[in-house]
């Protein structure tokens, strides 16, 4: 008795031995299977032989072309496959992109496909793209010689920061009989892609700005109203300079070329981002939240701060006051801002400014100007939040930033025809003029502000940074 469990396992393990090679087989032909697929030429060829069988029952003659055509087909078909299977590898294909991507900008992606054929192939390459963007067509067809290599390039523009999963390429290869295809998949470890705020508008702020060519961007070249003087370099004259610091010394010793003296600016000023993450940012604009435009505009201010010797600082509230960074010009702050923007999400419930103003109060001690990004719709919105308003103005130079309804100035432009048309234009009115009464309202309490579209929301706060350095008025 004792030997009949040891007699069964060694009969187990024998089956699975006799097992694994069937196993095996059955595996790989399916593989085989599942990478097979008919190409329309195959199909069009069969229904001209089908439609010749056809005939051949009226016609004899036809019968015979029916029968030497299927001979034909078959035949074709196994020269087909021989030439697309006898190679393993007769593909491959490997997708190249940035580490992250970057928020409401294009981002370039590129697919490196090399054929290993000895033939020329027809590739038809399909990405799998992640389900955020919703694309259904991302296939691009392909002409390879023998043994080449081409390069697929596409761009793809998030609107919302998180986590984006790229699935497998797919390459379905073709040769010049086309009867058969074959698929190939690759598979890339880690192609979760993180997509994060607009560096790549950033990048491009920042590079204007130690060029001197801002203006290329729409930043207006803004007079400066009188000078420091700490005395700093002597350089070549630009259009533009004032030509009451030419340094004619200087000139004179250059043989006629003009130099100018360059003065100092005031440097290390605090300049905070202040982010309403409250429902009213909430509201879209091109696929993209208010929220998005104001974390891409604050990450661009705070990086230009930077470049300019100042210190940049980022505060983001809702309901209650919940991210902090200081004003610091270290090289790790802008790490930190990135990386502190990338995790903010707007929320319900409504704004409370008078926690902000208790922050603001309690943590910045020194003078600083402030970007406050958020929206009011509505007069009465913002009498509800302006004593607040005016509390932190008191203390600190405070900008508002809001936004300006796109869609509202397209519906202000057209021309009503029917009476429920002439309504809701009149309804437009009152919101444009509430918004223009909110500017004068902010105004008329020594409040700047920025009343912006999305669009332009970078260019006009960078302008109003500018312009408030030039008129030192922190």
């Amino acid at each position: 008795m004792r030997a009949i469990p040891h007699l069964f396992s060694r009969f187990c393990v024998s089956s699975s031995r006799s097992i694994e090679p069937i196993i095996h087989l059955i595996l790989r032909h399916l593989k085989f299977l599942r990478s097979l697929y008919l190409d329309t030429r195959f199909f069009a060829a069969l229904g001209v032989v089908i439609v010749l069988l056809i005939l051949g029952e009226y016609w004899p003659v036809f019968l015979g072309l029916g029968k030497a055509g299927i001979i034909a087909l078959g035949l074709l078909t196994l020269f087909d496959l021989l030439l697309l299977y006898r190679v393993s590898d007769g593909m491959r294909a490997v997708r190249d992109m940035a580490e992250r991507l970057s928020n409401g900008d294009e981002n370039e992606i590129r697919v490196y496909v090399r054929s290993r054929y000895a033939f020329p192939v027809s590739v038809i390459l399909i990405d799998e793209i992640p389900h955020q963007f919703q694309v259904r067509n991302a296939h691009y067809v392909l002409r390879l010689p023998a043994g080449s290599e081409r390069i697929v390039r596409y761009t793809l523009r998030p609107t919302r920061r998180g986590e984006y999963e790229f699935g497998k390429i797919n390459l379905y290869a073709r040769s010049p009989i086309r009867f058969v295809q074959r698929r190939y998949q690759f598979a890339q470890e880690g192609e979760t892609v993180p997509v994060y705020p607009s560096y790549i508008q950033m990048r491009r702020y920042e590079l204007m700005a130690h060029s001197n060519r801002l203006a290329e961007l729409g930043i207006k070249k803004i007079r400066r109203v009188g000078q420091t003087m700490e005395f700093d370099q002597i350089r070549e004259y630009v259009v533009g300079d004032d030509y009451r610091r030419v340094n004619w010394k200087a000139t004179a010793r250059r043989g006629g070329q003009l130099m100018v003296n360059q003065y100092q600016d005031e440097r290390s000023q605090r300049v905070y981002s202040l982010i309403d993450k409250g429902r009213v940012m909430k509201m879209p604009f091109e696929e993209m939240t208010l929220l998005d435009y104001a974390i891409n505009a604050s990450l661009v201010l705070s990086n230009i701060a930077v470049v300019k010797q100042d210190r940049a600082g980022l505060i983001t509230f809702s309901k209650s006051v919940q991210d902090i960074l200081p004003a610091e010009r270290t090289r790790l702050q802008m790490h930190r801002i990135v990386e502190t923007l990338y995790n903010q999400e707007t929320e319900f419930p409504e704004t409370d400014f008078e926690r902000l103003y208790t922050m603001i109060r309690r943590k910045i001690t020194t003078r600083s100007l402030l970007f406050l990004f958020t929206n009011f719709e509505t007069l009465a919105g913002l009498e509800r939040q302006l004593p607040y308003l005016r509390r932190i103005a008191r203390l600190h130079l405070l900008v508002v930033v809001f936004f300006e309804n796109t869609e509202l100035r397209e519906l202000l432009a057209g021309k009503p025809q029917t009476t429920e048309e002439i309504t809701i234009k009149t309804i437009g009115e009152q919101f444009a003029w509430e918004k223009r009464q909110i500017v004068k309202e902010l105004d008329r309490h020594g409040i700047l502000s920025i009343y912006t579209s999305p669009q332009g929301l970078t260019a006009n706060t960078i302008n109003k940074y500018l312009e408030v350095k030039a008129r030192r008025l922190v």
